[in-house]
């Protein structure tokens, strides 16, 4: 692991302070100062996506069982950015109303037009069961709970009232 800190220097004359930078590298060999560079410069990217993923591909919204469950739903979010990448040639444009059509479409766009495709190229899934009294729960299976995690709550505490005496 190497730690750099970038420091700009100022002009002869300018009264802004810069503060330092520091910039942690893990790996095998340390890359230049011009490398670190551009690397810092792709976080904006990276920062964006994680925002994507959160807000439009719902990456923690769902509330799973294990930890498992969660490691492959945090897989599957790369796979659905990409796809959505892939799919921008052959899609068309189904703007909102109060959007204006789009040549050059952002990953956003795309994932609105997504439905119509996935209706015209179907499901794998098999068709739902025909509604009625359910058979209940198959005779001679174990019923075990499921396991259960604690919830993990961030706590708040109120600031104490400070009285103000007058004398």
């Amino acid at each position: 692991m190497s730690v750099i800190q970038v420091e700009r220097t100022t002009d002869i004359g300018e009264q802004r302070n810069y503060k330092p930078l520091w910039l942690v590298w893990v790996g095998e060999q340390t890359p230049t100062v011009d490398e670190f560079w551009h690397q810092y410069l792709r976080r904006f990217a990276i920062d964006h996506w994680y925002r994507f993923i959160k807000q439009r591909l719902h990456w923690t919204l769902p509330h799973f069982s294990t930890p498992e469950q969660s490691e492959c739903w945090s897989d599957l979010m790369p796979l659905l950015s990409w796809q959505l990448w892939l799919a921008k040639d052959g899609i068309k444009d189904c703007p909102l109303p109060w959007q204006k059509p789009s040549q050059k479409l952002s990953p956003g766009r795309v994932a609105n037009s997504f439905a119509a495709v996935l209706a015209r190229i179907g499901t794998p899934a098999p068709d739902p069961k025909p509604r009625g009294k359910s058979p209940g729960w198959t005779p001679g299976r174990p019923k075990a709970p499921r396991t259960r995690y604690p919830i993990v709550k961030k706590t708040f505490t109120k600031p104490k009232k400070v009285s103000k005496n007058t004398t």
